[in-house]
């Protein structure tokens, strides 16, 4: 590896972290630019999960406050995600790499339109609360998709399954975010750890995305809300764009 492409996936990872701190889909930063450096799309969506695990954990940390009397949501939930991120995990190390440059592409582009409409979502979920502590058993049926959709590739994970904990929950938003830190935590260290054990990263790789969230969400705690978050879901989405059209022409 150049020391010009280890700067790259370094400063990738500080965006990321960031990004994910303030608004998630950090993905959309590092994956394209593995792409950029010619990582194959399964190398660098299993890189990127092991890498980007550590910031998961620390985001769902620094809202242990807020998860107070959420215990039985979090086993409950948490054990729907788990199964559905070994789901997922599965599907991306055991199908034919032809599938995932396939499908990848429009997973991208559906998580680009979940940003742009992240502000309407999370309006209509705060308007739409069904007084239900529990959620009911359709709950834990989405995230265990959402698990699925997170262990096979991560991108607007959060997003959407904010939207769900929205819609099913009668709770306040910074709870249920809260909680779905945690969720999304459960997705993402146990598709990283499958992983681990049952594919190949690129551990350099991991080792400078890990290194970048640490920095980017220190950063983006710090500094994050002076940015614009219009202009910021600009950017993130031309970034995953880029990335679909660049899986795209690869297979033209």
């Amino acid at each position: 590896m150049e020391l010009w492409e280890a700067a790259a996936i370094l400063l990738a990872g500080v965006a990321a972290g960031g990004i994910n701190i303030i608004a998630g889909s950090g993905t959309l930063f590092t994956f394209p630019v593995l792409l950029a450096l010619g990582y194959p799309p399964i190398t660098a969506t299993v890189s990127n999960t092991v890498g980007l695990a550590p910031g998961s954990l620390s985001g769902a940390i620094g809202y242990r406050r807020e998860l107070r009397g959420q215990r039985t949501r979090m086993l409950r939930l948490g054990g729907a995600a788990f199964i559905g991120a070994i789901t997922g995990a599965m599907l991306l190390v055991y199908l034919p790499p032809g599938v995932f440059e396939t499908v990848v592409p429009f997973m991208i582009g559906a998580a680009c339109v979940l940003i742009l409409l992240q502000p309407r979502i999370s309006a209509w979920a705060r308007s739409h609360r069904p007084a239900s502590e529990n959620g009911g058993p359709l709950l834990p049926v989405g995230c265990y998709a959402t698990g699925v959709y997170g262990g096979y590739f991560a991108a607007a994970q959060g997003i959407i399954l904010l939207s769900i904990l929205g819609t099913a929950l009668d709770d306040d938003l910074q709870r249920l975010n809260a909680l779905k830190n945690v969720l999304t935590t459960i997705a993402n260290g146990t598709a990283a750890a499958f992983y681990v054990v049952f594919a190949a990263p690129a551990w350099p790789v991991v080792a400078l995305i890990a290194a970048g969230t640490i920095i980017g969400g220190n950063l983006g705690a710090r500094y994050g809300r002076r940015l614009s978050p219009a202009a910021l879901r600009v950017c993130v989405v031309a970034v995953g764009l880029t990335a679909a059209l660049q899986l795209v022409m690869g297979r033209i």
